[in-house]
């Protein structure tokens, strides 16, 4: 079919070229070309996501894809691919995109300054009294993340403790609570800095 499809259109082309196409003839084949576009466009992306799910670095695709760098490969397949959260443009999503992981940077580097703080917070929560079976569960997955290397992964098991910790725990709640609030706030500031430029 895509075959039949191709050569219809180089044959309009053709007559095109020698000056004997047909006006409907030249309206068909740029429909049929930008129906064959748009497919071969849809199959981009997807080719893209496979390749990095198997593996394939983005300084490997770039030949691929005809462009210059691995920013640039990344960069084309943000732009293409279907945007999920109802984003207008491709350059909107590599903007959105760029700025999560500039926020995620920037809380990254302060929990890990921070670090002592964090790791102190964590154990004061796993070891409060009364939280019940909710909260003793998030207990267990803040005491996980406490064991990890990485000290960010404390942030999302210490946000959700919060809940268990207000009843009998106040002082300790708030603390964790004025921790999310400053991550959240240093992830803002980094989208913001990242959108001026």
């Amino acid at each position: 079919m895509q075959d039949e499809e191709l050569r219809g259109i180089s044959d309009v082309v053709g007559a095109a070229q020698a000056g004997r196409a047909a006006p409907d003839d030249v309206l068909g084949a740029l429909t049929r070309l930008r129906a064959l576009r748009d497919q071969l466009g849809s199959w981009e992306p997807e080719l893209i996501a496979a390749a990095r799910a198997g593996g394939v670095s983005w300084a490997a695709l770039a030949p691929a894809l005809g462009v210059a760098s691995r920013q640039a490969a990344e960069r084309r397949f943000l732009r293409l691919r279907p945007a999920p959260d109802g984003e207008l443009t491709g350059e909107a999503r590599v903007a959105a995109e760029r700025g999560r992981r500039a926020g995620d940077r920037a809380v990254a580097e302060w929990a890990r300054r921070n670090s002592a703080v964090l790791r102190q917070l964590a154990a004061q929560a796993i070891a409060a009294r009364g939280l019940g079976d909710a909260g003793q569960a998030s207990a267990a997955r803040l005491g996980a993340a406490l064991g990890e290397d990485d000290v960010t992964g404390l942030l999302p098991p210490l946000a959700e403790i919060r809940t268990h910790l207000e009843r009998d725990h106040g002082p300790l709640a708030q603390r964790v609570g004025e921790i999310g609030e400053h991550a959240e706030r240093l992830r803002r500031a980094a989208v913001e800095r990242r959108r001026e430029r």
